[in-house]
């Protein structure tokens, strides 16, 4: 009886293993390209280039804060 519980335990350890080695990897997260941040000239504030407003060599977070620097 000792032995039949022994080897229904290997089975089942046996079992498992070959489970998760053939299980498929999870799906790879797509990353987002690294962005440069920039500072805006008005209020200091950090934000992506590529959502900044630039005017010759100054960059702003938004268009109140670029017609409020020009004046």
């Amino acid at each position: 009886m000792g032995r039949l519980i022994f080897l229904l335990a290997v089975a089942l350890v046996v079992y498992l293993l070959f489970k998760t080695v053939r299980r498929p990897p999870p799906p790879s997260v797509a990353e987002k390209p690294i962005e440069n941040m920039v500072r805006c000239a008005q209020c200091g504030i950090h934000v992506p280039k590529g959502e900044s407003l630039q005017v010759g060599v100054y960059y702003f977070c938004r268009a109140e804060h670029r017609d409020a620097y020009r004046g």
